[in-house]
This record gives structure tokens, C-alpha cells and sequence, in this order.
């Protein structure tokens, strides 16, 4: 698969952060107005986020917090947020680089967001790509065939390809 100077990837994951970023920042602004409260995870172990060792220790790889009635100080940036909230009745200050995220949710609007980092959805696509041409070029032998995938999220898909050879003028 030819490289482009165009990372699609990347793009559609800032594109995704910063729905995120504008949602926190009207939270931070405004207050959860509603039955809106929000699933935030993250990966604790990117590089600059900021939790209390406890937690760190407790949540190595990620960790999901939820914004709902009882949080303070949400402060947003272009790069991160912070607020600080209660464990355990201790509170504890964050700090979360958006690039860190991996999913997103308000439940009550029923909105959710997948992320993940574009190294791994590059290389699931190229894969399925890879295994797509491969296919391509089995069915050429026999004009149709149908071929199961893998898809960037690894869920198996099904598809028929159809060999063009048989249709063009000679």
C-alpha cells in the first residue's frame, strides 16, 4: 500500500478530540446541565498524565473516570484538561492529555466515541489490506469469490469481489 502525505488516521482522531475538548470546555463553562454526565478513559501510562501515585499503581495501563455531580477545577487547554476528583472520599487531581483518551461516553444522549492511537489503526488496516489483496488475487482465478476480512477494530466482515478481468474489452 503506497504511503500518502496525508495521515487520515491522525486527522480523524484530532477531529475526535476535539469534540471532546469542546464538550469539556462547555462543562467547564457552564457546569453538566441535565442528566448529562460523561465515561472518560484514559491511558494512565502516556506520557503526561498526571495522577497520584495510588492510582497510578492501582490502574497501570487505563483507567475510566466518570464526570457526573461531584468533581471541581475542570480546566481545559489545547493539549489537556484536569479536574480534580474524589477516590474514596480522598480527592485527587488529574491531568490528561487528549491524546491520551480512548474512549468517551454520555450515556444519556447516547453518544459514545472509540479512540485509538493511529500506529494501531494504521497497522489493522494495512493488514486487512494485505489480506483484501491477497484475496483480490485469488478471485481473479475464478472471476468471483467471497472473502472474509479482517476490519481495522478486528471484527471479521464479509465481502464479495468480483474480478473486472471478465468484463473488460479485450
Amino acid at each position: 500500500m503506497a504511503k500518502t502525505f496525508l495521515n487520515y488516521d491522525e486527522m480523524l482522531l484530532e477531529a475526535l478530540r476535539g469534540v471532546i475538548r469542546e464538550v469539556l470546555t462547555q462543562v467547564a463553562e457552564r457546569g453538566i446541565l441535565g442528566n448529562h454526565h460523561f465515561f472518560i478513559s484514559f491511558r494512565t501510562d502516556h506520557p503526561g498524565v498526571d495522577v497520584p501515585p495510588y492510582l497510578r499503581s492501582e490502574y497501570p495501563e487505563e483507567m475510566t473516570i466518570v464526570l457526573q455531580h461531584q468533581f471541581s477545577g475542570l480546566e481545559i487547554s489545547d493539549e489537556a484538561f484536569s479536574v480534580t476528583l474524589s477516590f474514596n472520599k480522598v480527592p485527587a487531581h488529574l491531568t490528561v492529555p487528549f491524546a491520551a483518551l480512548t474512549r468517551f461516553a454520555d450515556p444519556p444522549a447516547n453518544f459514545g466515541l472509540q479512540l485509538t492511537s493511529a500506529a494501531a489503526t494504521g497497522e489493522a488496516a494495512v493488514s486487512a489490506q494485505k489480506k483484501l489483496a491477497a484475496a483480490a488475487e485469488t478471485a481473479r482465478a475464478s472471476d468471483t469469490k467471497t472473502v472474509d476480512s479482517a476490519s481495522a477494530n478486528g471484527e471479521g466482515t464479509s465481502a464479495k469481489v468480483v474480478a473486472l478481468d471478465s468484463f473488460r474489452k479485450s
